[in-house]
């Protein structure tokens, strides 16, 4: 595909789970500085590989609202959340995801945050 191919498919990717509405605003406060970010996110994420067969795209987005959460993105995991839902996932799947990403985005970066802290204590401690 070309580069203006990807582009309009994504643009219909990120239409059909955005809702046309949130594409026509982003579109719409797109200026100078934004536009080359406007056309990689649409061509790239939404053209590239939101179009691709091999997982469905309400899976795609219960992926994207794990990881959301564990990069602590609140504002794109609420277009996500609408996206979700526009997928297909219901409310009771949001809430099983976000339980999900809650054990294993917090749980173990906090157990793995101690782990490396009481070694560079240690550390600290031998060298002093």
């Amino acid at each position: 595909m070309t580069s203006q191919q990807q582009f309009d498919a994504g643009l219909a990717v990120r239409r059909a789970v955005l809702g046309d509405a949130y594409v026509d605003r982003s579109l719409a406060a797109m200026d100078d500085f934004t536009r080359d970010l406007q056309e990689l996110v649409t061509e790239y994420c939404w053209g590239r590989v939101w179009t691709r067969d091999e997982l469905p795209r309400r899976t795609r987005s219960m992926l994207n609202l794990a990881m959301m959460t564990a990069l602590n993105r609140p504002h794109e995991l609420a277009i996500h959340v609408r996206g979700a839902v526009n997928n297909g996932v219901s409310r009771e799947e949001i809430r099983e995801v976000l339980l999900q990403a809650a054990i294993y985005c917090g749980v173990p970066a906090a157990l793995d945050a101690f782990r490396v802290a009481r070694q560079v204590f240690t550390d600290m401690d031998a060298e002093a």
